[in-house]
């Protein structure tokens, strides 16, 4: 049996968007919040999350529990061995939910790039 890893999504793998099928078979926890220091920005059809130094900045997205096999392949998805993202344990604000989880963030500069704060897809 493997490991479950809690994981935070927060755009084209969040329930009802493009890429929500690599999560098949994965168990939902329900929406959750990142402490403070994150925002969103708008890459080429889905979001980059990075770090910010406003401590008001945060994003939505969904806590989910992923087995090994699945976190694996979303690490192949997200880009992590191209240096795309980095997965990385992040702190949670959500009651009633894990305060730690893994996620990923963006690894290549946002100069540029429109900010657009805490949810995907964006408001236009």
């Amino acid at each position: 049996m493997s490991a479950l890893t809690p994981l935070f999504v927060y755009g084209t793998l969040k329930r009802g968007q493009p890429a929500a099928s690599r999560l098949a078979g994965q168990r939902c926890l329900g929406p959750a919040q990142t402490g403070p220091g994150f925002t969103l920005h708008h890459l080429d059809g889905y979001p980059g999350m990075v770090r910010q130094q406003d401590p008001e900045a945060f994003v939505t997205g969904e806590l989910w529990l992923v087995d090994d096999a699945c976190l694996r392949a979303l690490d192949d998805y997200e880009g992590v061995a191209e240096g795309l993202y980095r997965r990385e344990s992040i702190t949670l604000v959500t009651p009633g939910l894990p305060a730690v989880a893994h996620t990923y963030v963006y690894a290549r500069s946002v100069i540029g790039r429109r900010r657009i704060g805490a949810a995907w897809p964006p408001a236009e």
